[in-house]
């Protein structure tokens, strides 16, 4: 249906589908709901994930978690833990799986165009004897994310060879201003642009494990 604004809304499945057409029967099958040692193979290499979730009223949020590869804990082979660092204590996403458990992942290995994806349901514990086995430069974390697999999968290439995300080449960090100057700009804060980039600066990867 056409809008006013020339926007045309797709608003039933049936219209989505006219439009991107069905799967092949390859993507429908790639689902599992248990680790292949393919997928443990891929936590094992992966230092970063992002994090899905939504509260209660269908809020969302996504949250990035990094730490040395093989951070992600393999408790079996439904069941995977994430470790908890220092961070801005928002807890955004922790907030919502105490609304709502469902989460979704995404593990990336640099330099690798597919992903690892994970639906489930997660928990979160103060404690557990594997904490003992996250322990990263003398930082045992205080809270870990468990979550019960439910869907498993590979995902294809094409969204990071469409963006040559991985190649150096075409990277243009310059093209915006330093982190300090944007929080500058788009916060109202206590703090000068030069204390923000201090702040920022060499000492900013010395806290990376360390609560304040």
């Amino acid at each position: 249906m056409a809008s006013d604004t020339g926007f045309v809304e797709v608003a039933s499945e049936a219209r989505l589908r006219e439009l991107l057409g069905t799967p092949m029967p390859r993507a429908v099958a790639k689902e599992r709901a248990r680790l292949h040692e393919m997928d443990r193979r891929w936590l094992a290499a992966s230092p970063f994930c992002l994090i899905a979730t939504a509260d209660a009223e269908g809020n969302c949020d996504v949250s990035p978690k990094g730490d040395p590869p093989g951070f992600v804990h393999v408790l079996d082979e439904t069941t995977i833990a994430v470790p908890d660092r220092p961070g801005n204590r928002r807890v955004d996403g922790f907030r919502n799986i105490l609304a709502n458990p469902r989460v979704g992942l995404i593990f990336l290995v640099p330099g690798r165009g597919e992903t690892l994806r994970i639906n489930g349901r997660a928990r979160l514990l103060s404690d557990a004897p594997f904490f003992d086995a996250m322990v990263v430069k003398g930082h045992r974390p205080r809270l870990a994310l468990v979550v019960e697999i439910e869907q498993i999968f590979f995902h294809c290439a094409k969204a990071f060879l469409r963006s040559d995300l991985w190649r150096p080449e075409t990277w243009d960090p310059g093209a915006l201003p330093s982190h300090a100057a944007i929080t500058k700009s788009v916060m109202n804060t206590e703090e000068t642009l030069e204390e923000l980039e201090r702040y920022y600066g060499a000492e900013y990867a010395k806290s990376l494990y360390v609560h304040k």
